[in-house]
């Protein structure tokens, strides 16, 4: 399943602080990091504040928060009862304590998804009040172990609770945060019954909140794409991102329909411009546009942030994370490779900063924002 996992400026968040119980500003307007300032890149918490809090708990999206990022992402995964609840994706077993609960060993299958098979526990297996019982965890422990003290203490979230959670925190801190929800496995979950499309515009268009704050809606697929352009049409607080893996994989709707497009076709500038016909943003992996040398050091930069932005593409590139292992060996530092590296993290950030970023994911959004006050 390709994901935003270990692959390893202008903004538009609405104006005005929105004081508690008060209706958000109904305009938006660019957004910066401090009074006359230059518009900044986007933040983008990566499943909250995930290398410091277990993903997409109430923990990882308060940290996010109060360290400064500008929008939170909530993956969206569907319920076996039709509820959309944020999971990184369908398989439960490494996100939350299901493998020590006896009452669902029966549960244990076998399955695919988008092309990845794993053996273990899946969403689409239970219902809402049956996931409320299990409690997230730390999904690489040996990498966070501070993350990892907080196993056990907080529960699956629906889609709804996190718009919920994070328009109160707007209200309370008086700036207002956007979401950037992903839409994951789209194609399974339309197969298995459970189509996410309708369901999460439905509630969109239940919350206030949704209806006026930024949100940029993503997916690695593109029929729901463009069936969610169609169906939204051009809105002044959405955007809609187009997210690619590397080479010569296809996008699971394509796999699925025996189509011939891949990932390394759409990042072409044939390929951009026909996304810019459907999307407002190309997203791919970090190293697509620096890759890494075999030494590990970064190479020359690729000509796709140049490219995009020819096609009118903003460009908001997925993910930075701020353990050695994870990090170009330009800006490693002397310690393990679990071991945590600020400094260095910040150093990549910037460097990739230097193409004209939009937008960035990054497990630890304090960095991110540390990385863009130095621009």
């Amino acid at each position: 399943m390709t994901s935003k996992r270990f692959l390893s400026r202008r903004g538009f968040i609405a104006a005005g602080a929105a004081t508690a119980g008060a209706a958000l500003a109904g305009s938006l307007l660019p957004h910066a990091h401090a009074a006359g300032t230059a518009v900044k890149p986007l933040v983008f918490a990566h499943r909250g504040a995930s290398a410091l809090r277990p993903e997409h708990t109430l923990a990882a999206y308060a940290k996010a928060i109060a360290d400064g990022a500008d929008f939170v992402e909530p993956d969206l995964v569907s319920t076996k009862d039709g509820v959309l609840v944020a999971r990184h994706e369908a398989f439960l077993s490494e996100t939350t304590d299901v493998t020590r609960r006896p009452e669902f060993a029966g549960r244990r299958v076998r399955r695919t998804i988008d092309g990845e098979t794993h053996e273990g526990w899946f969403v689409d297996d239970f219902t809402l009040a049956e996931l409320k019982t299990l409690r997230a965890i730390e999904r690489i422990p040996q990498s966070r172990p501070g993350s990892a003290k907080y196993d056990g203490m907080f529960q699956v979230l629906t889609f709804e609770e996190v718009i919920d959670f994070v328009a109160a925190q707007s209200a309370t801190i008086g700036r207002v945060i956007g979401l950037v929800p992903e839409l994951k496995h789209s194609t399974y979950f339309a197969r298995a019954g459970l189509p996410l499309e309708e369901r999460f515009i439905a509630t969109l268009a239940a919350h206030e909140y949704t209806r006026r704050a930024p949100v940029e809606i993503q997916s690695f697929e593109v029929a729901n794409l463009r069936m969610l352009r169609e169906k939204l049409g051009k809105r002044s607080n959405l955007r809609l991102m187009q997210l690619v893996g590397v080479g010569p994989v296809k996008p699971a709707d394509v796999a699925a329909d025996g189509g011939a497009l891949t990932y390394a076709e759409m990042a072409t500038p044939a390929g951009l411009r026909t996304i810019a016909q459907y999307a407002d943003v190309f997203s791919p992996p970090t190293r697509a546009l620096i890759p890494l040398k075999k030494n590990g050091m970064l190479d020359a930069p690729t000509s796709i942030a140049a490219d995009a932005r020819a096609a009118g593409l903003r460009l908001e590139t997925w993910t930075f994370r701020p353990e050695n292992r994870f990090i170009a060996a330009d800006f490693r530092d002397g310690g393990g490779e679990h071991a945590r590296n600020e400094a260095g993290s910040i150093a990549e950030m910037r460097r990739y900063l230097e193409l004209g970023l939009d937008g960035f994911f990054t497990d630890d959004p304090g960095l991110g924002v540390k990385a863009v006050a130095g621009l």
